[in-house]
């Protein structure tokens, strides 16, 4: 048997035959192949899968999961959607006013129908980790979304390596992916060290430094592992999550390690297996006020609207903001205030109270989908803040938006004045 070979169960080969349905021998087809071409030698059961093929982009996102209906397809393990191009709970919050528009909105909701027609849950989110049913150290998936892919690696400790739109339902529904890439122990070897000890635990404790260190990080350590020495130990989810979307964002990184706080990487030593680093850097304020002006377009002056929420918010999340804008001067009424969460967030933050108060405070929940991919913010909503360093990443090619970068606090505090407010204090720098 050549080193390439790749061998097949007697199950699997009873799913590629045709022996389950057409629909699980196409999907069977398309697994094996991209087994093939990465040059595994074997398949791996998965546990669950998260699909990130429900964004509509065109007449091919619909023949594609269109056809897997068809043949009578659906999913093996437990499947979570990502978001779509649609708000199935507030429809009338995406614009509809061009062809292209209604074309996206229509096409957006036949494709998420289809993919529930394969029996994947509603979930609708880019955060699937939030949900309560999730993977655990050492399980294998398969999950699609760049940012679900590094948390689910990194935070969870499970094993899920990159896969693209299409191979995600494919393995949904053969329950199998190959056995490659992160998915072995020598491939999650950390590679890269980035070294926070010099930022004082005060800025660590910054909800703005998570987003600003991944997206630095990633923009050095490209497709590689970073292995991060001095994170505190007890670093909230939602800022590991901030770190790793931004850091998936502005690189290839699907996994890192944080020293004594990520499952895999108790020490410095078993982050890196025992080698040597291919690099090691130093992080210091200055690197993250520079990144922070890197992803801002503009610095000051008036704002339009304010996006929060992506990756989607955590019922955490919610209540913070919720606390925020509890007392105090309202939101600007020429200043949009859009929040992204999931579906089952939502009912939550509805159930606590927690979601009265952001309504009350002018604030617009959306679900099912984000701001940056659907059109939802105004055309004339040109200068826009937000939180987080994936939306500030993307929103400028995605929707034409000029961005500045905040904390949640900063966003706050500019909604309610209608223009920027920056602390930039926290990096050593004179408040402006």
């Amino acid at each position: 048997m050549s080193r390439t070979e790749l061998v097949l169960t007697a199950e699997e080969l009873r799913m590629l035959s045709g022996e389950y349905g057409e629909g699980i021998a196409m999907a069977m087809r398309i697994v094996v192949g991209l087994g093939r071409i990465v040059g595994a030698q074997r398949m791996v059961e998965i546990t669950s899968a998260h699909v990130d093929s429900c964004l509509y982009h065109g007449q091919v996102s619909l023949d594609f999961a269109g056809r897997l209906v068809e043949l009578g397809a659906s999913v093996r393990v437990p499947t979570t959607l990502n978001v779509g191009s649609m708000d199935l709970l507030h429809p009338g919050l995406i614009r509809t006013n061009t062809k292209a528009e209604r074309e996206v909105a229509a096409g957006g909701r036949r494709l998420m129908s289809a993919y529930l027609a394969l029996g994947c849950a509603a979930t609708w989110t880019c955060a699937p980790y939030q949900l309560p049913a999730r993977p655990g150290l050492g399980d294998h998936i398969a999950w699609a979304e760049s940012n679900a892919i590094v948390f689910a690696n990194s935070v969870l400790g499970a094993r899920t390596d990159r896969y693209g739109d299409f191979v995600d339902i494919c393995a949904a529904i053969t329950g199998r992916v190959p056995f490659s890439g992160l998915q072995t122990e020598e491939a999650r070897r950390g590679t890269v060290v980035f070294d926070c000890s010099d930022l004082e635990r005060a800025l660590l404790g910054s909800e703005l430094v998570y987003p600003l260190l991944g997206q630095y990080v990633g923009s050095v350590a490209g497709s590689e592992i970073p292995v991060l020495v001095g994170i505190p130990a007890d670093v909230s989810e939602d800022r590991l999550k901030a770190l790793g979307a931004a850091a998936a964002s502005s690189g290839g990184v699907a996994m890192f390690h944080a020293v004594g706080v990520t499952p895999e990487a108790a020490t410095l030593e078993d982050a890196l297996k025992g080698r040597e680093p291919l690099s090691v850097h130093g992080v210091s304020p200055e690197d993250l006020r520079a990144t922070r002006a890197e992803l801002s377009t503009f610095s000051s002056g008036r704002i339009d609207a304010v996006s929060v929420g992506t990756p989607h918010a955590s019922y955490a999340e919610c209540v913070v903001l919720a606390d925020l804008l509890r007392d105090g001067p309202p939101i600007r009424d020429d200043v949009r205030f859009y929040l992204s969460t999931a579906r089952a967030t939502l009912a939550l933050a509805e159930k606590t109270g927690v979601l009265p108060i952001l309504e009350s405070a002018g604030v617009t929940v959306v679900v099912d989908t984000c701001t940056y991919v659907t059109a939802i913010l105004s055309p004339a909503a040109k200068r826009v803040m937000t939180n987080s360093a994936k939306w500030a990443y993307y929103a400028p090619a995605n929707i034409g938006a000029e961005v500045v970068l905040g904390s949640v606090e900063e966003c706050v505090a500019s909604a309610r004045l209608g223009r920027v407010v920056l602390d930039d204090a926290l990096f050593g720098e004179a408040s402006r």
